[in-house]
């Protein structure tokens, strides 16, 4: 059996801020520490519990963050940046099921350092759907038939999964107090969490079915200012929603909708703001 790993950043438990979670500040060492800890706890168990393989893909910015020499022995790292398909890179039909570690709530929703993607985006949609990193990435898991049987991060990323995926195991490793306060377990305590989902969702993963994604899907961005869609409808196929921010693409299938995703993202982030 199979298991894949996509691993974020600021869902893990201990982290509140920026610092811990931005290469270029103080706390960034001890957040990759974390990090790479509570991304042990899976792997182990899932070893633990008949998984003869196990994909971890890092997620997180600059995608270079888990500590490889510290990573469990037996699993495999998939690290660095760029990657065709980001967050999900690796992914395909061979996976019995994939797990979100370390996620967090989707843009302009309450949570733990809550955004999607870039902190230009106010809401991404599938078919008018509001979604966040969390349902791209179960929907790009779907197109693939493989279901999202685990979600951990804070209480808003948990009850986000929870919403969108039925029967979906989840493990709130720390519960927010605003955007940047939380209330955490400790890493022992998260890892036990973690380490008891972890089996559990392994034990019901026929539960939970695939989240399918439209066969052809209308991609939407809503971005938090024009310039940063006018950057966007720089990508060929794309229109802006006459009277707003959104930019809408119509793509062929889930996996362009993904790629359309982060070329027009990537665009927007080169608006300036003077």
């Amino acid at each position: 059996m199979k298991l894949y790993l996509s691993v974020d950043m600021e869902g893990i438990s201990g982290l509140p801020d920026e610092t811990f979670v931005n290469s270029r500040m103080h706390n960034y060492e001890r957040g990759r520490v974390l990090m790479t800890e509570e991304a042990n706890w899976c792997i182990a168990e899932a070893f633990n519990n008949g998984c003869t393989e196990v994909t971890v893909n890092d997620s997180h910015s600059k995608m270079n963050n888990l500590l490889a020499e510290k990573l469990h022995p037996e699993a495999e790292l998939i690290t660095g940046d760029v990657k065709p398909f980001s967050m999900m890179q690796g992914l395909d039909e061979s996976y019995s099921g994939a797990m979100f570690i370390g996620y967090h709530a989707r843009a302009s929703m309450p949570g733990v350092m809550s955004h999607s993607m870039i902190f230009g985006v106010r809401h991404f949609y599938i078919n008018d759907k509001p979604v966040g990193e969390l349902g791209l990435n179960a929907y790009l898991a779907g197109f693939y038939d493989v279901p999202v049987i685990m979600a951990a991060g804070d209480d808003c990323a948990a009850k986000e999964a929870e919403e969108l995926i039925p029967n979906v195991t989840t493990a709130a490793v720390k519960q927010t107090i605003s955007r940047t306060a939380v209330k955490c377990l400790s890493p022992l305590k998260a890892g036990q969490l973690l380490t008891e989902k972890t089996a559990y969702a392994l034990k019901n993963k026929d539960k939970v079915k695939p989240l399918t994604p439209p066969e052809r899907p209308v991609l939407g961005i809503e971005f938090a200012n024009y310039g940063q869609a006018e950057w966007a409808h720089l990508m060929p196929g794309t229109e802006i929603i006459p009277g707003t921010t959104i930019v809408q693409f119509q793509a062929k299938d889930m996996p362009e909708a993904y790629q359309a995703m982060l070329v027009m993202t990537e665009l927007a982030m080169r608006t300036t703001f003077c």
